[in-house]
């Protein structure tokens, strides 16, 4: 692959793909190559007006990118509005080809966009020739990056990741049929909303509700707009409970919830004075 970069270094430009607060395009990869392909297709400028793409997803912050694939970039096949903003997008009409296939989501490289100047750390999008010599091979992995799961306790993700890994295998295997307390934080405003996964398909089946509708028929959240839930709110799990466990543990004895878990955490966070909490 290196050659073919090499020879043809100034018919690409490369696309350092960073979360925006948004999306995650490593996230949108883990979910699958053609998604990520008809995210990077949308751009807010010409940014892929040499014939060849060099994508890298961003690791982490010490500057280690994934390599995600080398693509043909055929030009924008037509201009849309956003319906959220009402600015231009240019829709690119792109196809991954074959050199370098084998190395997508194995290949970690090294590279620091800081070391040119604060404000070219925020440029995202480089001419290779200007970074190809600042390129280091960091690590060749056996088997492709895959998504994983971090752990009952670790979950923190937004709703834009969420979908992203909701029907991944491994997501699926730990939410189904799990009961638990799971909380729903707005960033915007800080207002929270507790819930409670029991019977059916578990935690799996309540967020699953969240990706379809938004708001999974609770009363205030159903007052919000979907892309604004899209765009502000962030899931987590606040306890979770054996499968045997009775659910008047989880959701209590009555309508009010008295001496259930779930409403011994609304109490805590007092998410029904200050949050999304009905009852």
């Amino acid at each position: 692959m290196l050659p073919f970069l090499a020879e043809n270094q100034n018919e690409f430009k490369v696309h350092c793909a960073t979360p925006n607060g948004e999306n995650n395009p490593l996230s949108i990869w883990l979910s699958g190559q053609d998604n990520f392909t008809k995210d990077q297709n949308i751009q807010t400028k010409k940014n892929f007006e040499r014939k060849y793409i060099l994508s890298f997803c961003e690791i982490n912050k010490n500057g280690e990118w994934l390599f995600v694939g080398i693509y043909e970039s055929f030009g924008v096949k037509e201009i849309i509005k956003d319906k959220n903003t009402g600015k231009e997008l240019n829709i690119y009409d792109t196809e991954l080809i074959e050199e370098g296939k084998e190395f997508i989501g194995k290949l970690v490289v090294g590279f620091d966009l800081k070391e040119e100047s604060p404000s070219a750390a925020r440029q995202r999008y480089r001419y290779l020739e200007s970074l190809l010599d600042k390129m280091e091979v960091l690590e060749l992995k056996r088997e492709k990056v895959k998504v994983e799961f971090p752990g009952y306790d670790k979950v923190n993700i937004s709703w834009k990741d969420l979908e992203n890994v909701i029907e991944d295998d491994v997501w699926i295997n730990v939410l189904k049929n799990q009961k638990a307390i799971y909380l729903i934080v707005d960033c915007k405003t800080g207002k929270q909303y507790v819930g409670a996964a029991y019977g059916g398909d578990g935690l799996l089946g309540r967020w699953r509700d969240y990706i379809k509708t938004g708001h999974g028929g609770n009363k205030y959240l159903k007052e919000l707009d979907f892309e604004y839930i899209k765009k502000n709110f962030k899931y987590t799990i606040l306890e979770t409970f054996n499968s045997n466990v009775d659910d008047k543990i989880i959701i209590g004895e009555n309508k009010d919830g008295e001496g259930g878990r779930e409403g011994f955490w609304k109490d805590v966070l007092l998410s029904r004075k200050f949050g999304y909490n009905a009852n």
